[in-house]
């Protein structure tokens, strides 16, 4: 019912700067949360940030200082500065839909591969 597919992902220097982007489609009414989440090999998907409809962001402590997330209704971009080749990850945009006659419904997309070298 919701589609959502990630872009800007690439290799980068430490140090340097990425920006992804998430561009939701399909039956988009009623999301009232978004974010990124990460996952490097041989680990489990974490919360990189998140925010909802009227709220604030919300952080992963690793990245409070150098990651800006923002949202325009169903579309998601993550501003990365400061790289670290910790960060070396695919990150998945995520999409919450809340609606009355389903109250929570989960969309992933399919990811996008940052690399952060030394």
């Amino acid at each position: 019912q919701v589609q959502l597919v990630e872009s800007g992902g690439g290799l980068v220097q430490a140090g340097g700067s990425l920006r992804l982007s998430c561009v939701a489609s399909g039956r988009i009414f009623g999301i009232d949360q978004m974010g990124w989440y990460r996952q490097a090999p041989g680990k489990q998907r974490e919360l990189v940030a998140r925010i909802s409809n009227g709220g604030g962001p919300i952080y992963a402590d690793a990245v409070k200082a150098r990651f800006s997330i923002s949202r325009d209704n169903a579309n998601l971009w993550l501003q990365m500065n400061s790289l670290k080749p910790e960060d070396t990850a695919v990150y998945y945009c995520h999409a919450r839909r809340v609606t009355f006659s389903s109250p929570v419904e989960d969309y992933w997309g399919q990811g996008t591969q940052v690399t952060v070298s030394s």
